[in-house]
């Protein structure tokens, strides 16, 4: 019985962060929630959170902003819009989140982080080096005479 109270008091804590619109629509857009320490936000504008109360892998999660880089992202959650540097906190990868323990720059890092561009206009397509194996039909021209 004082586990179903338990899952009670979370459950009016959860809905007391957010409200209750704000939790149902954040039910419907992540299928879950959570409350936790605010640990940090990214210069995209996702908001890093951790509870140590849930299980190991599942005590860190980001909620994602509503735009990244001019395009709406509100319902269109991706695991690439998270910055390389969050990436490695989340996945517990270091103990320091980058609020505090800043990463070192490097030359070959990218100072704006874009997220995976696959099925889109903007997408990456290699330039193909090789002959085609199998060339396209191509019908003969027309060899009507005309009288």
């Amino acid at each position: 019985m004082a586990e179903y109270l338990q899952v009670l008091r979370r459950g009016i804590q959860q809905v007391r962060a957010r409200g209750l619109l704000g939790s149902c629509m954040q039910l419907i857009r992540t299928s879950e929630l959570k409350t936790g320490t605010l640990v940090g936000v990214d210069k995209y504008g996702n908001k890093y959170y951790e509870d140590k109360r849930y299980f190991f892998a599942r005590h860190r999660w980001v909620d994602y902003t509503s735009e990244m880089n001019g395009r709406n992202t509100y319902w269109n959650l991706d695991g690439s819009m998270v910055p390389p540097e969050w990436h490695r906190w989340l996945h517990c990868m270091t103990e320091d989140p980058p609020t505090t323990h800043p990463p070192p720059s490097y030359k070959y890092m990218w100072e704006n982080h874009q997220f995976n561009l696959s099925a889109t206009p903007g997408q990456y397509v290699p330039y193909s080096t090789t002959r085609k194996k199998i060339q396209e039909w191509v019908p003969p021209p027309s060899s009507r005479i005309q009288k």
